[in-house]
């Protein structure tokens, strides 16, 4: 197939315009995406776990726990044993990290605004499902190539 007829080449190229607007948008809160994408999580469940953390930032447990350890140096999440369950950690926003995040998420959202923008209610949807689409044809080549 000719590269200019592939479309992970599209699919790439946005992700990566995405990933470097993102970027640049959180840098001012002096976060990186995925510290932003963890606090962003955190906002939203507090006192979750590292590992279900990590699960829905999708990255793995060893990168969040990273992630983490910068957060809690930084003053910007704290960790302390649920009260049930010794051996996991919960973890919660500071005011420190409430701030930075609502200072990057302005600045994201406006990213993810403007192309919201480009497109029509029904644009919107076309392409998650579009993309859910390629998702799991991607899933389903990987599976056959196992």
């Amino acid at each position: 197939m000719p590269r200019t007829e592939r479309l992970g080449v599209d699919i790439r190229r946005t992700e990566q315009e995405l990933m470097a607007a993102k970027r640049s948008a959180v840098d001012p809160a002096g976060l990186t995406v995925p510290q932003y994408a963890a606090l962003l999580v955190l906002a939203e469940s507090s006192g979750i776990s590292g590992a279900a953390l990590a699960r829905v930032c999708n990255v793995t447990p060893q990168a969040m726990a990273v992630v983490l350890k910068n957060l809690t140096d930084r003053g910007l999440v704290e960790r302390a044993p649920h009260p049930w369950h010794g051996n996991v950690l919960e973890t919660r926003l500071t005011e420190q990290g409430r701030t930075a995040l609502e200072l990057a998420d302005a600045r994201a959202s406006a990213i993810e605004q403007a192309i919201a923008d480009e497109l029509t209610a029904d644009e919107r949807d076309q392409l998650r499902s579009l993309l859910a689409r390629c998702t799991t044809a991607i899933q389903q080549a990987a599976e056959a190539q196992a």
